[in-house]
């Protein structure tokens, strides 16, 4: 373990923590040993962290979750959302409780958490906050539009959060990640030619693993990132800014 990464104790809250990045989250902040719970809206357990079972597109429980998390974990060091959905349509196919689906899983729960989790920190006068875009948010691909749109909000509020809390000490960044190998995204592996066509697409030939991002995230939430607020790291194979080499069959 790098020394340098692992702060004295600190307390992490994160949202999504039963998913594929959440639980590896979780996973490294505990093994460095660090206070970490988190919500999902299955509730399923994660070894060595408090969970709590909330919805993330309801205002009202996010904000309960959090503070219950307060209750436990005292002051919330480190926020982390890792939460969202995988939807791909082109636009002209999409019906409207899919489009709200979309908005209010990816957006609007980041707006809710990100409220909430300022809350406190804005009384401690420090913080990180960490919210999770997409590569399609920068880079456009074909029937990714309700995706695009909602995650490109995310970016916006992560730039505008960071500099409303600057004089708080609150810092807030997000990740960008290219196609992660998560239960979320299991269908989009299912076939040999699928995952094939998705290797292709990202210049390192490969899809991420859930714990490739959440190094990013847990390094934006410690001290070694004390000096970066209100950017967008970008993960993904070099997918949105390399193209990748043309073989000749």
């Amino acid at each position: 373990m790098n020394e340098s990464m692992c702060d004295t104790e600190q307390s992490y809250f994160i949202g999504g923590i039963s998913g594929g990045l959440g639980r590896a989250l979780a996973k490294s902040l505990i093994a460095d040993g660090h206070k970490v719970a988190g919500f999902s809206k299955s509730g399923v357990a994660v070894d060595g962290a408090d969970v709590f079972k909330a919805d993330a597109t309801d205002p009202k429980a996010v904000a309960e979750v959090f503070a219950a998390a307060r209750e436990t974990l005292g002051p919330i060091d480190g926020y982390a959302h890792a939460i969202g959905t995988v939807f791909l349509k082109p636009a002209h196919t999409i019906r409207d409780e899919e489009w709200q689906n979309v908005l209010e899983t990816n957006l609007f729960s980041a707006f809710y958490a990100l409220r909430a989790a300022v809350e406190g920190m804005r009384r401690s006068k420090s913080g990180s906050i960490v919210l999770v875009s997409s590569v399609a948010a920068r880079f456009g691909l074909p029937s990714h539009e309700a995706i695009a749109a909602a995650k490109g909000g995310v970016e916006g509020l992560v730039r505008s959060a960071a500099a409303s809390y600057v004089n708080f000490g609150i810092r807030v960044n997000a990740v960008a990640p290219g196609l992660v190998e998560t239960g979320a995204t299991a269908h989009l592996l299912q076939s040999e030619q699928a995952r094939k066509l998705s290797e292709s697409m990202h210049p390192l030939g490969r899809v991420g693993q859930p714990e490739e991002v959440a190094s990013l995230v847990r390094w934006l939430l410690s001290s070694e990132a004390a000096w970066v607020t209100g950017q967008i790291w970008s993960i993904d194979g070099g997918m949105g800014s390399v193209l990748p080499k043309m073989r000749a069959n």
